[in-house]
């Protein structure tokens, strides 16, 4: 682009955003809000087919812009990554951060849903900190009408002094009163005067210590108190960005940097750490966005949700509400087993027959063996083993999944499991991240954005892998059908559904215990308040869950999980093929890792086969089954010449039983691992999610396998 840092004005921050104007008279309009909220749908509806997309210089995070003409001028609309907040925990919320302050917007567009008003805020309220051009898009008013819910826009709009817009996007309601207030604030005929968030008396008496000196140095080019607020919480992405795009550099400023050291040391004289400090600063925003929405939100038939009521009193009960719980899960789970069983066999018979075409043709071409060997064998294999596997069981449990996020029932998921996050010093909202890593641990990753606190989200980053994934129930239901379920004939796939929903408790239980550890050692801190909204239960739409579950995550899990057992399948051919000796490095390192394996009930296959599956846990499995055979490429046998081989190498049911808990307890995949370093922006937090669950892991395996041969059960 050819410009430096110190590159100035908008037409500047512009191209350096890579924002698409033809003219310095063009319009810039950004679009921010919550997953959800039918910013898209806004997006899409504003500006039709004139779209493009891309990435954001520097960062994995999708760019996409449109344009529309309103009255003979040219509205360019930057739609900004979906976000819960701004505190630049991710990169999405840095892109979108930085953009609103740097980007130079002439106005921001925040779509909040109306039937989520009050969670929404949250948002918008941080929004309003930074910048005054700001509108307010209520959208789905078409579907609050439906749940028979009033928001009184003009009143929202005089509580937060911005300009309110209702719309329904989707029909086209309400789309050009927004393009008319739009441009009144870019051409100055409205003038918001956004309310500022009341901060607890500590918290403002912190930002004054600090506001002076920053309002000096930063003029009007951003808000000084929110800028404050943001260097005293540590935020040193914010502290880059400035530096980086105004030409600021605050960590250079001995004056501030004392000031800031000061003010956190008032702060700890009155016992609270910066983790505090968060949290207050969190809650403060919380608590606004509540009241505001208790003053706009109103309901035409206060009744009209009695049953939603009755059924609550049921589903979200102290007897009954942790037992229903467990049981729907478990009904979940028995339908992905025995649903997922032929799908798997079907791909896998297709993946095959394709091989042997594969085969035909590197026969034809004359191919030389060993690019036959790596290519087939080696990525090929492990490629069809990954898809046949994880495929069927995503396909079932995403959806069946989603239907009850769209049904409202996950919301009660995490007001039964509140009361021991907050025990554990977490979230309540952990409940809902850790029930995505049921389907994928990198998903529930993804989803620990919905927590506000920047601690109560690391600590569920960190223990999100603890329940086990849809990657690691083919090895929990091989295992336990293989060596616990295999004598109960009919009543087999419900032993073995059983033994994994056993298996998923103990992953719920682990996951309250380290949430404590962590939140007594490394990142300490008290639970944030958490007001949980129990949305009305509603008639789910199945095709749109469909195709959301298939295409946004289904696809889009198996697609990171493809790229990363790609050259996995390579190095796994070449460590079984590449001999040393009179053995190949496969058994080498088998060979060093067996006396330590055996001391947590496992052998070295076992273990070189757990960490040559770091890039999926889907083929820990096919490893171990070559492992065995001494082959050189990836096999799949049926569960009884499974067994049997298993037998033969030594097996007994502490070693299947210590397997499982390993799997259940062990390092994050690479999938997992790439996603949390995204989220985090951190090695340091990525580097403790892989030590976390695997020390945990090694431990609970070596009390289970030298207590059961110290109890003489072996």
């Amino acid at each position: 682009m050819g410009l430096t840092k110190q590159s100035t004005g908008i037409s500047a921050l512009n191209e350096m955003f890579e924002v698409q104007v033809e003219s310095s008279e063009d319009i810039i309009v950004a679009l921010a809000g919550n997953p959800n909220t039918g910013k898209s749908t806004v997006f899409n509806s504003l500006t039709g087919l004139n779209q493009h997309t891309g990435n954001w210089p520097g960062k994995t995070v999708t760019n996409a812009q449109g344009k529309f003409l309103y009255h003979d001028k040219n509205f360019v609309v930057v739609d900004l990554p979906g976000t819960y907040s701004l505190l630049a925990n991710s990169v999405e919320e840095q892109v979108a951060r930085d953009f609103i302050c740097f980007g130079n917007p002439h106005v921001t567009v925040v779509v909040v849903d109306a039937t989520c008003l009050e969670r929404n805020l949250n948002l918008a309220l941080q929004i309003m900190e930074i910048t005054d051009k700001i509108v307010l898009c209520v959208n789905l008013l078409d579907e609050a009408k439906r749940k028979k819910m009033n928001v009184h826009l003009e009143k929202l709009s005089s509580l937060l002094g911005i300009p309110v817009v209702g719309t329904a996007a989707r029909n086209g309601v309400g789309l050009k009163e927004l393009k008319d207030t739009i441009e009144a604030v870019a051409k100055g005929d409205i003038q918001p005067h956004p309310i500022k968030i009341k901060y607890d008396r500590i918290l403002e008496e912190a930002i004054e210590d600090v506001k002076p000196l920053i309002q000096e140095k930063i003029g009007k080019k951003l808000d000084a108190q929110w800028i404050a607020l943001r260097f005293i919480d540590g935020d040193q992405t914010l502290m880059d960005s400035i530096n980086y795009y105004l030409n600021l550099d605050f960590s250079k400023n001995d004056i501030l940097q004392r000031k800031i050291k000061n003010t956190k040391e008032k702060l700890l004289e009155k016992d609270i750490t910066i983790e505090d400090f968060r949290d207050y600063m969190v809650s403060n925003i919380v608590k606004t966005a509540e009241k505001i929405s208790k003053e706009v939100v109103t309901l035409e038939n206060k009744t009209y949700n009695q049953l939603d009521r009755k059924m609550d009193n049921i589903l979200t009960s102290k007897v009954f509400g942790i037992p229903i719980m467990i049981f729907l899960l478990g009904v979940i789970f028995w339908i992905t087993i025995k649903g997922a069983n032929y799908p798997s066999q079907l791909l896998s018979t297709f993946f095959s027959w394709i091989e042997e075409q594969l085969t035909h043709f590197f026969t034809w071409i004359a191919a030389p063996d060993w690019i036959y060997d790596i290519l087939i064998l080696g990525i090929y294999r492990t490629l069809a083993w990954v898809v046949s596997v994880m495929l069927p069981p995503m396909a079932i449990f995403f959806p069946l999944f989603t239907l009850l996020e769209d049904l409202g029932y996950l919301p009660r998921v995490a007001f039964n499991l509140d009361h021991f996050f907050k025990k554990a010093c977490s979230h309540g909202k952990q409940a809902l991240t850790m029930c995505m890593g049921f389907g994928c641990n990198a998903a529930g990753v993804v989803a620990c954005r919905i927590i506000d606190s920047p601690r109560e989200r690391l600590i569920a980053t960190i223990t999100n892998n603890f329940v086990p994934c849809n990657g690691r129930f083919p090895t929990l239901i091989a295992l336990s059908s293989m060596f616990i379920a295999n004598s109960m004939g009919a009543f087999s796939s419900i032993v073995a559904t059983l033994t994994v929903l056993a298996a998923i408790v103990l992953g719920v239980m682990i996951t309250l215990i380290v949430s404590k550890l962590l939140s007594k050692t490394i990142l300490k801190g008290l639970p944030s308040s958490f007001t949980l909204e129990l949305p009305p239960y509603r008639k789910p739409q199945v095709g749109r869950i469909i195709v959301n579950s298939i295409f946004d995550r289904t696809l889009f899990v198996l697609g990171r999980a493809v790229a990363v057992a790609a050259p996995a399948g390579l190095i796994i051919w070449m460590m079984a093929n590449i001999t040393i000796g009179d053995s190949t490095i496969l058994s080498h390192c088998a060979g060093f890792l067996d006396p330590f394996a055996r001391l947590i009930g496992l052998d070295g296959y076992i273990l070189m086969a757990f960490i040559l599956g770091l890039p999926a846990n889907e083929i820990v499995i096919p490893i171990l089954i070559m492992s065995y055979l001494a082959q050189g490429s990836m096999l799949e046998l049926g569960e009884g010449a499974m067994r049997a081989l298993f037998i033969e190498n030594g097996w007994t049911w502490l070693t299947a039983v210590c397997m499982m808990l390993f799997s259940l307890n062990h390092w994050p995949c690479a999938t997992t691992l790439w996603t949390i370093r995204k989220e985090t922006q951190s090695v340091k937090w990525t580097l403790i999610s892989f030590l976390v669950p695997t020390i945990i892991g090694v431990l609970i395996c070596f009390i289970v396998a030298q207590g059961a041969k110290i109890l003489g059960f072996v």
